[in-house]
Formats: structure tokens, C-alpha cells, sequence
């Protein structure tokens, strides 16, 4: 065997669909349910009303995402079934200006007018809907959209996600609850960071800065509105 034929790519793109939606949901989760949770404390509120709260959060935040997710990516899986469709039409109605489109593409890319014309032919006869989605849609495998896929898993990221704030209410003192929650979040959020960055293939400083500075700013945000009106909620 030649080490061509040993070599196996594994590429980070092929994670975007899932990961995206998981990041984001388990993101959200810290940060709401958390913000949520650091403001009611500031603002004086018994342990038990803190908890109550928070669970609510972490029930509809969950449904939230899944419901936003789903209508959000459907909705691009729609225009990119109405794309294939036209697309579809144009093959069976244009076959030659649609291959002089995808030769245009090539060529654009850097193949001479001839070896164009002969990558356009062969692709035309064995998949032209594929290459015309990939070349010229951008529609790939890869990075079609699946609705269901997206909302089951930022539902289930946002969940765990805001387990984690409520977790730390059932175990801190009152006295030091929105401190202990803010302090857990964050660590969560560097955690999350670290962890989204490693597995899109990047490098784990800047997302770990970026979540646990944006988290910081919502505690602290809501902690100024808890103080500001009390107990008021």
C-alpha cells in the first residue's frame, strides 16, 4: 500500500453544521440562565426563588433554541431546495448554456478554456446537478442545512449548559450565591471555549477570551439591574 493511498484527511469543516448549533446553545445556556440567576440573587431574592427562576430559564431557553434553530435552518434548507430545483430546470431546459457556465467557473479558477470545457463535460454527464450545486451554489454535503440536527442539538448544549449556574445554586450558600454563580459560569465559558475551539481545529486562547469576556459583561450587566431595583422582580 502507498503512503497516497494510507493518507486520510479528516477535515474540521465536516463538523461545522452540528458544532455551530451546539456552541451556540451551550454558550447561551451559561450565559443566559447564569445572567439570569447573578441579577435575582443581586437583587435580594430568596435561594428558592433563584432556583425556581433559573429552572424556568433553563425549560424555555431550551425550547426557544430548538424552536429558532429549527425555523432558522428550514428556512435555509428551503432556499436551497428551490435552488436545486431551478437549477434543476435550467439542466434540462439549457443543458448547453449551463455547461458553458460551469466551464466559465473553472476557468475562473485557473483552468485553460480547453481543459474547462473537458472537466465541465465529464461532470455534466456523470452528476451535473452535483456540480453545478457544489460549484455553483456552494452546496456541498458538508454544509447542507439539517433543521432537525440543529435544533436537537442546541436544545440538548443550551440544557447542560444551564445545569451548570442552577447546579451551583443548589450547592452555594445563600450569602455567596451570585458570586458562586458568576464564578462557575465563567469557568464553564472558558471550559466551552477551550473545547469549541479544539474541536473546529483552532487554537483555544482567543475563543476562551472572547466567551468568558462577553459572559462577564452580561453577569455583570444584569448584576447592575438586580442591585438597581431591588427586590423588585
Amino acid at each position: 500500500m502507498t503512503r497516497l493511498k494510507r493518507h486520510i484527511e479528516r477535515h474540521a469543516v465536516s463538523r461545522i453544521g452540528w458544532l455551530r448549533a451546539a456552541v451556540l446553545g451551550a454558550n447561551d445556556g451559561i450565559v443566559s440562565t447564569g445572567s439570569l440567576i447573578v441579577g435575582i440573587a443581586a437583587s435580594g431574592a430568596a435561594k428558592e426563588q433563584v432556583l425556581l427562576a433559573g429552572v424556568a430559564a433553563l425549560a424555555a431557553g431550551a425550547m426557544s433554541m430548538a424552536a429558532g434553530e429549527y425555523v432558522s435552518v428550514s428556512s435555509q434548507s428551503d432556499t436551497e431546495k428551490a435552488d436545486l430545483a431551478r437549477e434543476t430546470r435550467e439542466l434540462a431546459e439549457q443543458p448547453e448554456l449551463e455547461r458553458e457556465e460551469l466551464a466559465g467557473i473553472y476557468e475562473r479558477r485557473g483552468l485553460d478554456r480547453r481543459l474547462a470545457l473537458k472537466v465541465a463535460d465529464q461532470l455534466m454527464v456523470s452528476d451535473a446537478l452535483g456540480a453545478h450545486a457544489r460549484d455553483e451554489l456552494g452546496i456541498s454535503e458538508i454544509s447542507t442545512a439539517r433543521p432537525l440536527q440543529a435544533a436537537f442539538a442546541s436544545a440538548a448544549t443550551f440544557s447542560i449548559g444551564a445545569a451548570a449556574p442552577l447546579l451551583s445554586v443548589l450547592l452555594a450558600p445563600s450569602a455567596m450565591l451570585a458570586a458562586s454563580v458568576a464564578l462557575t459560569s465563567l469557568l464553564c465559558l472558558a471550559v466551552l471555549g477551550g473545547l469549541g475551539a479544539l474541536a473546529g481545529g483552532a487554537k483555544p486562547a482567543r475563543s476562551i477570551v472572547r466567551v468568558t469576556f462577553w459572559g462577564a459583561f452580561a453577569m455583570a450587566l444584569t448584576a447592575g439591574v438586580g442591585l438597581l431595583f431591588g427586590t423588585s422582580i
